[in-house]
């Protein structure tokens, strides 16, 4: 209908017309938007209003057949020119998203156990219990979608497997919030709990609290660690230095952290201490930190997993300090370690050589 006015012979028509935006540019243009949004997304995501989990196509679909779209295009049809901000700004608000960090525990609930189902009518039992509380959490933080590293990767998918552990600290990174569940800390518990929780020795979850901007804390019973009811407990001071004391990780770092291979010897120190369940993931849960992707290759085994991570870190920052090591060397070479924990101990610091010296 409006293409046809356009074409109306009469100046008056055309020029009433030119005050309107046409609906195929603003559809244009919330396309667009949705696609820069979802580009740093994860490619499943749970709804926390309806509890079902969805595909790209189905949040795209949840997205245009909802009141935020229809007053969206409403408004930004009333007059031209189409102004994109407001496309923007919606688009980022509605599909905003919450991570779970925490620590795996038996029979978690998996991809098949809540495909074509709706979470919060699941018998709330054991783990299920968990992901339908943190949906519930991240909803009433008015966030509309959530993401599980349990059941949000088809684990039987290699290739998706391979693109999750490849891009899972830009989805922590780009999250409007991270949910870190200490499900060994008890109600009211005081200062060090934190420190102590097994959260606190795994080796992913050193991406899953480095790569966010906002992270909050939940006890055994959902309630906020330390009663802190701050919008970021990266801004508590309280919280950062028990995490800095107990990780060895400096309070820059862990508010602000920059991926990449600077600082390559401090950050394998840092993991040096950590354990998975499975041996290669020590190697794979670092991608992110060194921003490097590499291949993920099941099976492989632990020293051929870091000796690949260990080479590329090298290859790329020119820096021999990953050679600095304490402990057994590998049989992929023996110019590596075979186990992260040879990073324990301080990087070796040679004095500087003396005028005769030099």
């Amino acid at each position: 209908m409006f293409s046809k006015l356009q074409d109306a012979p009469d100046p008056q028509i055309q020029q009433l017309c030119q005050q309107y935006v046409n609906p195929s540019e603003v559809d244009g243009a919330v396309l667009r938007a949705i696609q820069a949004q979802l580009e740093n997304a994860p490619l499943r995501l749970i709804d926390t209003s309806t509890g079902r989990l969805c595909n790209r196509d189905a949040q795209i679909n949840a997205f245009t057949e909802s009141t935020e779209y229809n007053e969206l295009f409403h408004s930004l049809g009333i007059h031209a020119p189409l102004q994109t901000e407001p496309i923007k700004e919606a688009v980022a608000k509605y599909f905003s998203w919450v991570m779970l960090s925490h620590r795996w525990e038996r029979k978690e609930p998996l991809l098949h156990d809540i495909q074509d189902k709706v979470i919060y009518d699941l018998d709330p039992v054991g783990t299920m219990m968990k992901l339908q509380k943190f949906c519930k959490v991240a909803r009433d933080a008015g966030h509309r979608w959530a993401w599980s590293d349990t059941c949000c990767i088809d684990q039987n998918n290699n290739v998706e497997v391979q693109q999750s552990v490849n891009s899972m600290f830009v989805w922590y990174h780009h999250s409007a919030l991270t949910i870190v569940y200490l499900s060994d800390v008890p109600p009211s518990s005081e200062s060090g709990a934190l420190a102590n929780s097994t959260w606190n020795t795994r080796g992913w979850t050193v991406q899953e609290f480095l790569a966010p901007k906002i992270v909050l804390f939940y006890q055994a019973d959902w309630t906020l660690y330390l009663s802190d009811r701050s919008c970021n407990h990266k801004q508590s001071v309280c919280i950062m230095r028990e995490l800095e004391s107990s990780t060895g990780i400096n309070a820059r770092a862990l508010v602000d952290f920059r991926p990449g291979t600077r600082d390559a010897r401090e950050k394998l120190r840092w993991a040096s201490t950590r354990v998975t369940t499975l041996q290669e993931d020590i190697a794979y849960s670092l991608f992110g930190i060194f921003s490097v992707h590499l291949p993920v290759i099941y099976g492989e085994k632990r020293q051929n997993a870091l000796g690949r991570l260990l080479q590329e870190i090298i290859a790329h920052s020119c820096d021999i300090a990953a050679l600095d090591w304490v402990g057994q060397s590998s049989n992929f070479n023996s110019c590596l370690p075979a186990d992260i924990s040879s990073y324990k101990a301080p990087s070796c610091t040679l004095p500087a050589p003396s005028e005769d010296e030099m």
